[in-house]
């Protein structure tokens, strides 16, 4: 894994929620995305959240990636189970999330996850970023079978640039 490479992805995605929130004005955020029930702004709250839950997910790689590998199979088939709950509750943090933090909120809150990132990159070994463990497919297109810290610290700029495509901020 090219470290410098994450950076500059997650970099990227810093300025690009910026140059967004900077040019959106309060009719296109309260617009209705494409393709969600979001309006933008809650939109861009979730894509604010996939940096967010990063620390939960690095958590649970640590946990299962020491684990027998059918203890992680077990838990993605429950997780996968459970979509419907997560898909849920996935809607509603992002509906409330989106419509209580503004710009200001936003901005900061990403540029204070991206910079904890960045830190624990930069304190991940080798051995860490190998370890891995298998996630719920069904949560999210990005998430695969099998997944090792390396590659879930390129997964919330897959989820980030997916949804920019969502948001309707250049609409006329």
């Amino acid at each position: 894994m090219d470290r410098q490479i994450v950076h500059e992805e997650m970099e990227r995605a810093r300025a690009s929620f910026h140059q967004l929130w900077a040019g959106a004005s309060e009719v296109e955020l309260h617009r209705g995305s494409s393709g969600t029930r979001w309006t933008n702004q809650q939109l861009l709250f979730h894509m604010l959240l996939g940096y967010l839950i990063m620390r939960a997910l690095m958590n649970l790689v640590r946990v299962f990636g020491r684990l027998p590998d059918g203890a992680g199979r077990a838990y993605a088939r429950l997780l996968n189970a459970a979509t419907g709950p997560f898909d849920a509750a996935n809607f509603l943090g992002s509906w409330a999330g989106g419509s209580t933090l503004g710009r200001r909120g936003q901005t900061a809150l990403f540029d204070r996850v991206i910079a904890a990132l960045h830190r624990r990159l930069d304190g991940e070994t080798d051995a860490a970023l190998a370890r891995g463990m298998h996630y719920p497919t069904r949560w999210d297109p990005f998430f695969h079978d099998y997944m090792t810290l390396a590659d879930l610290y390129r997964f919330p700029t897959q989820h980030f640039e997916f949804h920019r495509r969502q948001l309707t901020l250049d609409d006329g």
